[in-house]
């Protein structure tokens, strides 16, 4: 639904930063515990995360890189099955996944992690740029129902600070970062850099989001950041031919390493 020179093609391209933000973004999802119960007790992400992982990888691809009418289908799908999922939390609260300020959390918090996760390690971005991010994201958050997501990157950090002391912590979040520490979840040659790429998702929220979730002390160890910047460099200029970014610039009569060429 985005354009070739928009700032969705460039930061949605790297499959390194693509994980770590996933990682981040859920972490501070499940800082809420509407949106942890509803994720935890209504997917099968316990049983299959790597298959979990994949059919949302999967729909952020179709959202950025898809024709607007495959995007547009697809997403309605996901509206039909967030739908049916409501419940109550053990603190009595209700939820529903179709509910708008759930939604703008989730749509705040993904756009977050994988753009800072990004910016962080694959290469910096101006303010500008963030904001444009931010911009591009409205039209697709809309169809999804976050009618209220940040638009720009002052927005982001004016929802974040909104809801800085609602974060808690979680023996669900522990769960899931012993999941993705241990699941096959990126190819055999990455495979013994996940634990850190996970440490190098809790290292770009902020001190204050680690504090709460009780993450303290479990970012990036000293010297990794190098290895993590090293792959996420290097992914930035690898091209997959049969890669979602790599068709869709083919598709739009661009070369197939139009994203992927030195800037």
């Amino acid at each position: 639904m985005a354009a070739p020179d928009s700032m969705s093609w460039r930061v949605f391209k790297n499959p390194a930063t693509l994980f770590i933000g996933g990682i981040a973004a859920v972490l501070l999802e499940f800082a809420d515990p509407r949106v942890r119960d509803g994720v935890w007790r209504h997917s099968n992400f316990r049983t299959d995360p790597v298959g979990r992982l994949r059919r949302t990888g999967l729909a952020a691809m179709v959202t950025v890189y898809g024709p607007k009418s495959v995007a547009e289908r697809m997403i309605a799908r996901v509206n039909a099955m967030h739908a049916n999922v409501r419940g109550v939390t053990d603190a009595g609260v209700r939820y529903d996944a179709s509910d708008p300020t759930l939604l703008d959390w989730v749509q705040a918090t993904a756009s977050f992690g994988f753009l800072e996760a990004y910016s962080a390690y694959a290469a910096p971005l101006t303010d500008t740029e963030k904001d444009r991010f931010y911009a591009e994201s409205g039209p697709a958050a809309t169809l999804y129902g976050a009618t209220g997501a940040p638009r720009s990157l002052a927005a982001q950090r004016a929802l974040f600070a909104t809801r800085a002391a609602a974060l808690e912590p979680s023996s669900i979040i522990d769960e899931f970062i012993e999941i993705m520490r241990h699941a096959p979840a990126l190819p055999t040659e990455l495979r013994l850099s996940q634990r850190v790429f996970v440490r190098a998702a809790i290292d770009i929220l902020s001190p204050e989001a680690r504090s709460a979730l009780g993450l303290e002390g479990r970012g990036l160890r000293p010297l990794e950041d190098i290895l993590v910047k090293r792959i996420a460099r290097r992914a930035d200029r690898l091209c997959l031919r049969s890669s979602p970014p790599a068709q869709a610039c083919v598709r739009m009569g661009l070369p197939v390493d139009y994203l992927f060429r030195a800037r």
